[in-house]
């Protein structure tokens, strides 16, 4: 396998001829092939490290049975290489089966004539982890855990990231950083946020953070546990942040408030003709009719029953009678101001509560033009259709001091009208 753009500024070690040097160091040195995934070559102290008895027996060491989060632990520690010419960092390893944590450096280089992806380590000391297996434990959990989890300097410059961080954040290293910022901050897709974050974690706060990361896959809503914490071998204060990915959860719930939002608007809006439902006049009157209590206003009540309507239903059919109501529906919007509230509450029936500041003579003067309106010609699909109302008028607070009680007043007023022959209006007695 070639790689000949990504990674052509690397050096080439051609064969083994060109690491006879590091066998007069006397520190574990080894180069390790990514992919085939074993050893490439090895100093004798590296050999004397795993107990073997020769190079060979090192490059034909059996890793089949590395987990997949080893493999990409290996290519994290390359790409870094590449990237930075020499990453330095703990690594937990099993020489006859006992883990060894050692502080690392590699190189990244190309090898062999198929210019295989490699790295040279070179064990810079062993770290003292002490008697305690959870330090060991903590370090392996940070690495092969599948959130991202990376550790900063406080001036937010990465220390150690898991394989998971480098799968999400990789792609900004090829892109240059701001003059005033740092790799922590352009992970945020608000990079103001960024700076806020990074502002309170050098002023000592700890805490949990939703925010809007800029990844690889895109923007995602991550919930960042931030720590903070001491490097394990010179004890510089750095803080420990472990992403969770809560977009699918967010996604989910954006998709219950908006289907919350469509019921309310059905609940609210008369499916037919747009206008307020009687479940919304219930609730805004409540609102209307404290606020005129409060300040002794008057207020009143329209209750709109439409003349012939059912003589168009079986005339002309039930598409012609909606198109009727809907029309209807839109002249009497028309007449009342925009603060008015008009309601269709069920058939051919609408509700119109004006609001504060009509006379008795205003909301007359409403009605006739009710009236006026909705007697003139109606063009259906059917046809030409005519319709008159009746109307019946309530005043609130001396006809009723609820809607219930105000629409029981002005329905009796409006059968009055259809009994005096209809197209009118009247006031309750």
């Amino acid at each position: 396998m070639a790689y000949r753009s990504q990674y052509d500024h690397l050096v080439h070690i051609e064969s083994h001829d060109a690491l006879r040097l590091y066998e007069l160091i006397p520190n574990v040195v080894w180069v390790f092939d990514l992919d085939k995934h074993g050893w490439w070559w090895g100093n004798s102290a590296a050999v004397q490290f795993w107990g073997l008895d020769s190079l060979q027996e090192l490059i034909d060491k059996d890793l089949s049975g590395d987990t997949q989060g080893a493999r990409d632990r290996t290519l994290q520690t390359f790409e870094l290489a590449v990237r930075d010419g020499l990453s330095v960092d703990p690594w937990t390893t099993y020489p006859n089966g006992k883990p060894k944590t050692l502080l690392m450096m590699h190189r990244a280089v190309l090898l062999g004539p198929d210019r295989h992806r490699g790295i040279i380590a070179y064990i810079n000391e062993q770290v003292n982890m002490g008697e305690q297996p959870e330090n060991l434990l903590l370090m392996e959990a940070m690495r092969y855990t599948r959130v991202p989890a990376t550790t900063f300097t406080l001036e937010g410059d990465p220390v150690v990231e898991n394989p998971a961080a480098t799968d999400a954040y990789n792609y900004l290293h090829e892109q240059p950083l701001a003059e005033d910022g740092c790799a922590f901050v352009t992970r945020f897709a608000d990079p103001a946020q960024g700076r806020d974050c990074l502002q309170r974690v050098q002023a000592g706060e700890e805490g949990r953070w939703d925010c809007i990361m800029q990844t690889a896959t895109g923007p995602r809503r991550h919930s960042l546990d931030i720590r903070r914490t001491r490097h394990p071998l010179n004890g510089d204060f750095l803080f420990l942040v472990v992403e969770y990915d809560f977009t699918e959860l967010y996604d989910a719930l954006d998709e219950v408030e908006a289907a919350r939002a469509r019921l309310h608007d059905i609940a609210m809006k008369d499916a037919l003709t747009g206008v307020h439902s009687l479940h919304y006049m219930q609730e805004a009157a409540k609102t209307e009719m404290a606020h005129a209590a409060r300040h002794q206003h008057t207020l009143w009540l329209m209750f709109i029953d439409l003349d012939g309507f059912k003589a168009i239903n079986d005339g002309l059919g039930h598409q012609a009678g909606d198109e009727v109501l809907c029309e209807a529906a839109r002249r009497l919007q028309a007449v009342i101001r925009t603060e008015d509230l008009l309601a269709r509450i069920g058939g051919d029936e609408f509700v119109v509560l004006l609001a504060d500041g009509s006379s008795e003579a205003d909301t007359a003067s409403v009605a006739q033009r009710m009236l006026d309106t909705l007697g003139q010609p109606l063009h259906v699909a059917a046809g030409q259709a005519r319709v008159s109302a009746s109307i019946g008028i309530a005043r609130f607070p001396e006809d009723g001091a609820d809607l219930e009680a105000l629409l029981k007043a002005a329905d009796a007023a409006m059968y009055r009208v259809k009994k005096d022959g209809k197209n009118g209006f009247a006031f309750v007695c």
